[in-house]
C-alpha cells in the first residue's frame, strides 16, 4: 500500500511538472495539444475553421469571420462548439437576454475571474444586489447637472490647453506622422482621470514619460484581456499561482494602481472632499469602504478611456475615406452655433444633430466593443429557437448586426449619418437593434458623456485640421485581440492647419 502510495504520489508530480512546462515554457505545445483535444471532441464545419485558422485565409478579423458566418444563418444565431458558446446577431435574442429573462444572463463567474484582480467588484464585473448599488449610486451622480457640466469643461480644458496644441505642432510637417488612435488614448485617459478620480496624468503631453499609473493601467488591461482569450483558464490560474510571466507582471501593475488609489484617497480624506466635483469624491460620500471604492472607480477608468479612443479612432479613419461627411458636420455647426464657433456647454452640443447622426453611425460600422458575452444560469431556449444549456456562454455581437441587410437595409455597408435623422432630426434606434451601449437593465451610464466627449473632441478637430491616412489603402481596419476595439497598426496620419479663424489662436501659450 506504501509502496502504491508513493507511485501514485509521483506519478502526480510528474504529471504537475509536465504540466507547469507545457504551459510555462513551451506554451505554443500547449495549445497544440489543447486545440488536438477540441478536435477530437468537435469536427464540425465551423469548429474545424476555427481550429485550423482556415478562416484567416478569407477574413483579415475574426469578427468579420463571425460576421459572415452570422449574416448566412437563417436564425443569425451560431454555435461556437469547441468554446461552448452560441453567438447571436438576432434582435429579438439580444432584447430577451438583455431584457426579458435578464436575471438568467448574468456576467457570470467565469467573467468575474478574469476581470476580478483588476476590476475587483467593481460595476462591469459583479451580478446582483452589489450590482444594483453601484448602478442606482452611478445613476444618481452622473445624471446631476453639476457633474455633467464639470465633465464638459474637464474636455474643453484638455482639448484647449493640450489636443491642439499637439496638433499644431505636427501640422505641416512633411516628416511629421502622427498615430491618432496613441493620441486618443492619451487624451482619453487624462480626462476620464481627472473626471473619476481628481488626478491629472498628464499623458498627453508627449515631452512627458507616460505616468506611472497610466502604464500599469495598460499593463492590468492588456493582461486581463490576455486571460480572457487564454487556450484554457487553467493556464493564466497556473501562472498566478507560481506568481510568473504576465501574471507576476499584471501583479505588479495592479500592486501600482493600488498604492495610487490608497493614496489619492487618503489625501481626500485629509483635506475634505465634499466640495471635491470628481467621480470618487461623490462616492466617497456614500461608501466607506476604500476597496470597494476603488474597484467601482477603476471600472469606470477603464469603460471611459479604452471605449471613447477606439471611437475617436473608427470615426477619424472613416472621415479620411469620406471627407464629405466631415464638411457637412462644420456646415451644420456653422449654421446651429455661428461660424467658427464652438459649443460652450453640455447642452448645447445637443444641438448638433447631423454630428450625433454621424457619431451614431461610425460606431454602428465599428463598435468599441465589438462583442459582449453572458453565462446562462439555467438551461432556456431563446426567441429563434435555439436551445442554451446551463452554464454556455451567450455571445451576442454588434459589429456583425451592423452589417446585416435584415437588420439595416442593403445600404448596410455604407457609412450613411442620414440614416439616423428624421426630418433633420437625430432619431434613436431600438437598443437590441443597436446594442453598441447595451440595453435593458445594464444600459451605459454614462452614454451621454461619452457621447459628449467624442463629439467635443470631432468638431474641434474639424473646425481645424485636415487628416490625411499614411496608409489608406486597407478597404477594412485590422484589429488587435482585446477587451476593445482596436486598429492593429494605429491609426497613422499627416496633420494639416485648416486656415480659419480658430487656427489663428496661438494655443502654445496653454501649454502646461
Amino acid at each position: 500500500m506504501e509502496l502504491e502510495s508513493s507511485w501514485l504520489l509521483h506519478a502526480l508530480y510528474a504529471f504537475c511538472f509536465i504540466l507547469v512546462f507545457i504551459i510555462i515554457v513551451s506554451p505554443r505545445f500547449a495549445l497544440f495539444l489543447y486545440l488536438l483535444l477540441l478536435k477530437l471532441w468537435c469536427n464540425c464545419e465551423i469548429c474545424d475553421a476555427y481550429l485550423n485558422l482556415s478562416w484567416a485565409k478569407s477574413f483579415d478579423n475574426l469578427c468579420d469571420w463571425y460576421a459572415h458566418l452570422l449574416k448566412h444563418s437563417p436564425t443569425k444565431t451560431i454555435p461556437i462548439h469547441v468554446l461552448g458558446n452560441i453567438i447571436t446577431a438576432n434582435p429579438e435574442n439580444i432584447k430577451y437576454m438583455l431584457k426579458t429573462r435578464f436575471d438568467n444572463y448574468p456576467k457570470g463567474k467565469p467573467f468575474s475571474l478574469i476581470l476580478g484582480d483588476f476590476l475587483g467588484r467593481g460595476i462591469f464585473n459583479v451580478d446582483g444586489d452589489m450590482w444594483r448599488f453601484q448602478k442606482n449610486m452611478a445613476s444618481l451622480e452622473l445624471d446631476r447637472l453639476s457633474i455633467r457640466s464639470n465633465a464638459f469643461e474637464i474636455v474643453r480644458c484638455e482639448i484647449e490647453k493640450r489636443l491642439l496644441p499637439l496638433l499644431v505642432s505636427f501640422s505641416g510637417k512633411e516628416d511629421g506622422i502622427l498615430d491618432l488612435q496613441d493620441v486618443f488614448r492619451r487624451f482619453s485617459f487624462d480626462s476620464i482621470c481627472q473626471f473619476s478620480f481628481g488626478l491629472d496624468p498628464k499623458c498627453l503631453q508627449l515631452s512627458l514619460p507616460m505616468s506611472e499609473f497610466a502604464v500599469a493601467f495598460d499593463l492590468a488591461s492588456k493582461f486581463s484581456a490576455e486571460r480572457a482569450m487564454a487556450v484554457s483558464p487553467l493556464v493564466w490560474k497556473i501562472k498566478r499561482k507560481l506568481n510568473i510571466g504576465s501574471e507576476k507582471k499584471m501583479k505588479e501593475a495592479i500592486k501600482i494602481i493600488d498604492i495610487l488609489a490608497q493614496e489619492v484617497m487618503r489625501q481626500k480624506r485629509v483635506k475634505g472632499f465634499s466640495t471635491h466635483k470628481d467621480l470618487l469624491s461623490r462616492f466617497m460620500r456614500t461608501v466607506d469602504d476604500d476597496t470597494y471604492l476603488r474597484d467601482i472607480v477603476i471600472s469606470f477608468l477603464l469603460a471611459g478611456r479604452d471605449t471613447v479612443a477606439s471611437a475617436l479612432t473608427s470615426f477619424f479613419w472613416l472621415l479620411a475615406k469620406h471627407p464629405e461627411i466631415g464638411s457637412a458636420i462644420q456646415v451644420e455647426a456653422d449654421r446651429v452655433l455661428g461660424p467658427n464657433q464652438e459649443p460652450k456647454s453640455f447642452e448645447e452640443i445637443q444641438q448638433l444633430h447631423y454630428l450625433q447622426a454621424a457619431v451614431h453611425e461610425s460606431m454602428r460600422l465599428y463598435p468599441p466593443i465589438q462583442f459582449d458575452s453572458k453565462f446562462c444560469q439555467q438551461d432556456d431556449v431563446l426567441p429563434d429557437g435555439t436551445f442554451v444549456k446551463r452554464g454556455t456562454r451567450v455571445t451576442y455581437h454588434p459589429y456583425a448586426m451592423g452589417r446585416m441587410e435584415e437588420i439595416w437595409g442593403p445600404d448596410c455597408l455604407e457609412f450613411k449619418p442620414e440614416r439616423w435623422l428624421r426630418d433633420g432630426v437625430f432619431f434613436s434606434e431600438n437598443p437590441f437593434k443597436y446594442p453598441i451601449f447595451q440595453g435593458g437593465f445594464r444600459v451605459c451610464l454614462g452614454k451621454d458623456m461619452a457621447l459628449m466627449e467624442i463629439k467635443s473632441v470631432c468638431l474641434s478637430l474639424l473646425q481645424r485640421f485636415h487628416f490625411k491616412l499614411v496608409f489608406p489603402c486597407h478597404s477594412t481596419p485590422r484589429f488587435s485581440p482585446g477587451l476593445t476595439s482596436t486598429f492593429r497598426d494605429g491609426l497613422l496620419v499627416l496633420v494639416r492647419e485648416k486656415v480659419t479663424q480658430l487656427s489663428h489662436r496661438n494655443y502654445m501659450v496653454h501649454v502646461d
